[in-house]
């Protein structure tokens, strides 16, 4: 790894921020054969990268470009597991039926289900659930839709041993700890990146990944951007006494309202209705329920979704005691109690776009507002993003895949 100093550094793309979008970035340009340096102006991640499920999660892409995206973002999940050392499980996920309206639009999802799902999804039944996940609570269970796509990571070790990784790589220049004040054009001359210190990182390409930052660079750009700030909250339970395992990561009904993957399915509505009439705090904080667990053993469950910039800084008792109630409802833990809470803050769009990319200037490109998908979303993204900045012409998906 090249470390700080004050000696003057080239590099073909500098990269701001160092969390899971500027991090798949990077990994993006490395596999291109370009120099690379990451800035962050934290010294080890801190935001919404650490703080989430850990789940990549195609299932709840809709069919298309996001799905293919999501798809490409795991293979490429599952081939930096071994170089970087991080763990990784395929552990598919379950969608768990307790009432005939959710029951109904897991069979409208498979029947609409385009070829990319062809072989990975499957409805089974209670028997076959409690066979895979056998925390999952069998009174009044209709069934599931099992989907083989999902794998898991622990987010803290992932993106720590990414970074390490990726700094220790020939042609990478790790600079954490100081932050970018201006990106592109610089003043007085060149192009690139300069750091509070007033070092400049040069660079005829410059990627910003900023995360929840929409203050520090191009502000103007994100006040006229259609984002706002998402304030979640989750729990972790302590390791799982014996050695006891989840299996699939679990979601419910609750969960059926929140991806695009399910938004066209005619029962849907129905089970909106039922959820605002028994459950009215889940619309009025985004709550939906989903769980994982982690290779340490922690179990991690949430979450809620409060949209603006006015949120309290604080966590609330009611939200996390709805989460754990409603948790209860479909699964059953050895040891329950969570060990940690938190909340993160994350950008998103508002009007139903998946993510935020401009270009303020000519060799700059900015990539934010993946909207709690950053996981699962941003190393199909980053190639993408590293192809228009280059300029390479797109290829067929298996092409493209057969090149990497």
């Amino acid at each position: 790894m090249t470390t700080a100093s004050h000696s003057r550094l080239d590099c073909d793309v500098a990269i701001v921020g160092s969390g899971i979008v500027g991090l798949a970035h990077a990994v993006a340009a490395r596999r291109r054969g370009l120099s690379v340096a990451l800035v962050d102006r934290a010294d080890q991640p801190r935001g919404a990268s650490v703080r989430n499920f850990g789940m990549v999660w195609p299932i709840g892409q809709p069919e298309g470009r996001l799905r293919a995206r999501a798809l490409r973002s795991r293979e490429v999940w599952l081939e930096l597991a071994s170089e970087a050392g991080y763990w990784i499980e395929e552990t598919g996920s379950l969608h768990l039926a307790y009432h005939a309206d959710e029951a109904a639009v897991l069979s409208e999802l498979i029947a609409g289900a385009g070829p990319s799902a062809a072989g990975a999804l499957e409805l089974i039944g209670p028997d076959a659930v409690i066979e895979r996940a056998p925390g999952v609570v069998r009174a009044g269970l209709l069934g599931a839709l099992w989907s083989a796509t999902e794998a898991c990571v622990d987010p803290r070790e992932a993106t720590t041993k990414l970074a390490t990784w990726l700094g220790a790589a020939p042609g990478v220049t790790l600079l954490r700890g100081v932050a970018a004040v201006e990106a592109g054009v610089l003043a007085g001359g060149g192009h690139g990146v300069r750091l509070a210190t007033g070092r400049v990182v040069w660079a005829p390409h410059v990627i910003v990944c900023p995360g929840e930052d929409l203050e520090t660079l191009f502000p103007a750009h994100f006040a006229a951007a259609p984002i706002t700030r998402c304030k979640l909250q989750m729990m972790r339970t302590a390791p799982q006494p014996g050695a006891w395992r989840l299996g699939p990561m679990l979601a419910a009904g609750s969960t059926l309202r929140h991806y695009a993957a399910f938004a066209a399915c005619p029962s849907l509505a129905a089970v909106r209705a039922r959820f605002t009439q028994e459950r009215p705090l889940f619309d009025q904080f985004g709550i939906h329920v989903m769980a994982s667990q982690n290779g340490l053993g922690e179990v991690v469950l949430g979450d809620s979704h409060e949209y603006g910039a006015g949120f309290s800084p604080d966590s609330s008792a009611a939200i996390d005691a709805a989460i754990l109630e409603y948790a209860a409802t479909f699964l059953t833990l050895p040891s329950p109690s969570p060990a940690a809470r938190w909340h993160g803050v994350y950008a998103k769009r508002t009007d139903g776009g998946t993510e935020q990319v401009f270009q303020p200037s000519p060799g700059v490109r900015v990539v934010a507002a993946l909207g709690g998908a950053g996981m699962t979303l941003s190393f199909g993204l980053a190639e993408e993003v590293l192809d228009d900045l280059l300029g390479v012409v797109a290829q067929p998906p298996d092409a493209a895949r057969r090149a990497t």
